[in-house]
């Protein structure tokens, strides 16, 4: 179901965030282009964060209706709008896991779990073997290094768009992400070697 909406949300037309909040707090469809130009995003991120597609899928069904709500008192120029969605998002997040303790997982996020089908099956196996010693690599960073990949990563956002939301700079944003990613890469050569 989401990868026919991340298909669908390919073809929305190509207006400002800006213009088509403008639209929406007017017109209903306005806001469904919005919807769809984000859901796959949002649905991502939450799914990076949550411990069960039905509680990412629950979690993005309430952002994009929170979102509604605020967007009366969305400010154009101030953050770009994927900030604020994805800050509302990461709230969201963060109120679902004080109400329980998420067993975060990437095991989940769909472009990982999904297998190629023209892979054959010891191309299968090897890339099975690397994504479980990437997680294992994952589980050891901190929650906080882990949200800006599932930001960068799950949800697409670039380093400008990731840094309101973390209160962070961009140029602060891209150099964790760089080290982050650095860090990774090493820990994975190290520990194949």
């Amino acid at each position: 179901m989401w990868q026919a909406l991340a298909l669908r949300a390919g073809s929305v037309a190509c207006e400002s965030d800006e213009a088509l909040v403008a639209a929406a707090r007017e017109r209903s469809d306005a806001f469904g282009e919005l919807y769809e130009r984000y859901l796959p995003g949002v649905y991502r991120y939450l799914r990076a964060r949550t411990a069960s597609g039905d509680e990412a899928a629950d979690l993005t069904q309430l952002v994009f209706l929170r979102v509604l709500r605020a967007l009366p008192r969305y400010r154009a120029g101030r953050v770009p709008f994927a900030s604020w969605l994805f800050r509302i998002a990461r709230n969201a997040a963060t109120d679902a896991h004080r109400r329980r303790k998420p067993a975060v997982s990437w095991d989940y996020v769909p472009e990982l779990s999904t297998p190629d089908d023209h892979d054959g099956p010891e191309a299968l196996a090897l890339r099975q073997e690397r994504l479980t010693h990437l997680r294992a690599l994952l589980a050891r960073l901190d929650p906080s290094k882990r949200e800006l990949l599932a930001f960068r990563f799950a949800a697409g956002l670039s380093a400008r768009e990731i840094a309101p939301i973390v209160g962070k700079s961009e140029a602060a944003v891209k150099k964790q992400l760089t080290r982050i990613i650095a860090t990774l890469k090493e820990y994975y050569r190290d520990e194949l070697s």
